[in-house]
């Protein structure tokens, strides 16, 4: 389980414990998890976020997410 700082609060992403600043906007933890917000989808604590969306949302403590990385192909 990783350790946060005083500043760090704990969420769920894909059934694994991560830390990031509270109020983090959810493309930033995206992007810091090395992902491009581009190419997933993501359902916040049960419910797919419409990307619209995803600007305004800020996580917060014990917040769970669900990330699916989109695959293109034919």
């Amino acid at each position: 389980m990783p350790t946060p700082d005083s500043d760090s609060i704990y969420l769920q992403v894909n059934g694994e414990t991560q830390t990031c600043p509270p109020g983090t906007p959810l493309p930033t933890f995206l992007e810091s998890l090395g992902l491009n917000p581009r190419l997933v989808a993501v359902e916040y604590n049960g419910e797919i976020l419409h990307r619209q969306l995803w600007e305004t949302t800020y996580l917060h403590p014990h917040d769970r997410l669900e990330i699916v990385t989109i695959v293109g192909g034919g």
